[in-house]
């Protein structure tokens, strides 16, 4: 019989990975100081509007990224998703102004510290749907975060 891994287990290590990804590098494949939250707070607002060639700006990445996570966050539960416009959420940012940016941060921040409580009540979901979007978020975010790091390379000081 294959060994089961209790829900709990799993959420613990979504959890780990989580949090490494967007707030403080636990040692799973970032280097110390390179999560999500701690690269943002060293990139100003004209330095998320630069753009990066075909790339976006960073502000269009950190827009796409609180974008992923509320549509992920919607499908773990089965509501409606008709919204969904994946290409629609790369052309409305841009340039931001210091303001603008301070409140994508706070939004994304927010976006991640709801998707993350979600894995306190992991013994009540259904299934693949909770898991996949879960390490979909994971996924995703750390893809986008190398992203931006790759980009912060070419930053025009």
């Amino acid at each position: 019989m294959p060994k089961q891994i209790p829900i709990s287990e799993v959420a613990r290590g979504f959890h780990f990975l989580l949090v490494e990804t967007f707030e403080n590098v636990q040692g799973a494949y970032l280097d110390k100081g390179t999560s999500l939250f701690e690269t943002l707070a060293e990139i100003s607002a004209a330095e998320a509007s630069q753009p990066m060639g075909d790339c976006g700006t960073i502000a269009a990445h950190v827009a796409h990224i609180d974008y992923y996570l509320r549509v992920l966050e919607d499908r773990m539960f089965g509501r409606d998703l008709s919204y969904v416009n994946w290409d629609e959420i790369w052309g409305t940012v841009s340039a931001v102004t210091e303001a603008e940016w301070a409140a994508m941060i706070a939004d994304l921040r927010s976006s991640y510290e709801r998707v993350k409580s979600h894995l306190d009540d992991a013994e009540s979901w259904g299934g693949i749907t909770e898991l996949s979007s879960m390490l979909g978020i994971i996924a995703h975010s750390a893809h986008h975060l190398g992203e931006i790091r790759q980009m912060t390379c070419h930053l025009e000081a």
